[in-house]
Order: structure tokens, then C-alpha cells, then sequence
């Protein structure tokens, strides 16, 4: 308990460093250098969807602390759901920094490069810039709006979720495409296994764009159990998450979460 408390102190201490404008290297308090940027509009509204395959951002359990994350931080999808915790950095523009203001935020979209404009001058999110898209609202936590860009300290965090994670059915007969919202903890995942009810072996699935991950088994008429594993290679399981009236299209929440 003891050692609990003293990591909580010093994390606490490191962002109340970087929020109140001292100097602190990126490196030595774990924080790596980036870039941000705001899209969506006012209401995110702009925000739906995307290339992770989120619908509705706030049925997903994500709303609009959200971003599209550039190719050096995105890695073809399997970022999707992460959480990095995010201050702007009043080392380098104090007059758009709002001070001691910090936000986390959830990887829910891809920012493309755009090589016909240089890296440094509108091409930001080109390889190989780290570079955050937010979603306006999320931006102007800890930005003010006439910025348009501001460098940003970021790291990678885990993530509170309210309720259990999401299984949306998708596809068709022999190709069942799930996605998979509402994740907590390491919030992006490396592996998952499903299961029909009339089977007593888990088999693999593969991700095939973003945070839907496919079945090539006809699981039609049966629940379905799915095993998780997030990128800490922490693992969960959803026992008849899905019950065997499903239909393509619905959505399923489960009472687990990491």
C-alpha cells in the first residue's frame, strides 16, 4: 500500500512540473515529444466514426477526449482504444498553453500524411512525426483554439471505463466481424479468441482493420464467448457475452472490463 501511494505522489508531482510551466525533460519524467491539432468541430460531431471502426463515439464509451493518431503512432490499427495522457508544452509556446491543464485522451481514428505539403508546414501527420488530431473539444482542454498547432508532451496510459466492454456483430454468414469498444486498462488489444456454445475450443480470430476482429466459423444460433488480451498481455474473459438470438448488427455489453 505504501508503495502505492508514493508512485501516486510522484505521478502527481510530474504533472504538476510540466503543468506549471517548470522545466522538466520529456525523457527523464517518461514523456516523449509531439504534436497536436484539432478537427470534428465545436461538437466533435466530426469525430464519429473513423478508422478504427467506432460508430457513435459516445455509445462506444469514449465521447470526445478522442484523436486521430499519424502513422508513427497509429501501427495499422492496433492502437486503436489506447490512452495517452497529454499537456501542452508551455516550454516552447507559453502564450497557447492553458496552464495546468492536462487531458487523456483515446485513440479512435487515423490522421493520414498528406506528402504533398512539408512535414513542418501542414503535413503533420507525415511519417515520421508522432503527431494528435484531437477532437476540438479535447483540444481546448489544454490548448486555446487560435493556436490551430501546439507541441505536446504525451505518454501512454491506462484507461478508466465505465461499465463493461462492447460486441457489435457485424458481417454475414461464415464471416463474423466484431468490434470491440469500451475496453479498459491497456485499452488496444493483440489477440482475441472466440467461442461458440456448441464448441469447447477457443479459436483465433484476426484483426482485419482496426478494433474489429473477424471469424471465418459458422456461429449462427449459438452464444458466443470471447477471450481478450490487451497489449500488457493482461488477458479477460466474456462467457456467453453474446446470446444465441443474436443478428448481425446488434451490440452486446458484457459485465467485464480490465
Amino acid at each position: 500500500m505504501t508503495s502505492i501511494i508514493c508512485i501516486s505522489i510522484v505521478v502527481s508531482f510530474l504533472l504538476t512540473m510540466l503543468c506549471t510551466n517548470m522545466m522538466i525533460t520529456p525523457v527523464s519524467a517518461g514523456w516523449m515529444q509531439a504534436h497536436a491539432t484539432f478537427y470534428g468541430g465545436t461538437d466533435a460531431s466530426g469525430t464519429m466514426g473513423g478508422a478504427c471502426g467506432y460508430g457513435d463515439l459516445y455509445t462506444d464509451g469514449y465521447k470526445t477526449n478522442t484523436a486521430a493518431l499519424s502513422t508513427a503512432l497509429f501501427n495499422d490499427g492496433k492502437s486503436c482504444g489506447g490512452c495517452y495522457q497529454m499537456v501542452c508544452d508551455a516550454t516552447k509556446v507559453p502564450q497557447w498553453c492553458l496552464k495546468g491543464k492536462w487531458i487523456t485522451i483515446t485513440a479512435t481514428n487515423f490522421c493520414p500524411p498528406n506528402y504533398a505539403l512539408p512535414n513542418d508546414d501542414g503535413g503533420w501527420c507525415n511519417p515520421p512525426r508522432p503527431h494528435f488530431d484531437m477532437a476540438q473539444p479535447a483540444f481546448e482542454t489544454i490548448a486555446i483554439y487560435r493556436a490551430g498547432i501546439v507541441p505536446v508532451l504525451y505518454r501512454k496510459v491506462g484507461c478508466r471505463r465505465s461499465g463493461g466492454m462492447r460486441f457489435t456483430m457485424n458481417g454475414r454468414d461464415y464471416f463474423e466481424l466484431v468490434l470491440i469498444s469500451n475496453v479498459g486498462g491497456a485499452g488496444d488489444l493483440t489477440q482475441v479468441w472466440i467461442k461458440g456454445s456448441k464448441s469447447n475450443k477457443w479459436e483465433t480470430m484476426t484483426r482485419n482493420w482496426g478494433a474489429n476482429w473477424q471469424s471465418l466459423t459458422y456461429l449462427n444460433g449459438q452464444s458466443l464467448s470471447f477471450k481478450i488480451q490487451a497489449s500488457n498481455g493482461k488477458i479477460k474473459t466474456a462467457i456467453d457475452v453474446v446470446p444465441s438470438y443474436w443478428k448481425f448488427g446488434q451490440s452486446f455489453k458484457s459485465n467485464i472490463n480490465f
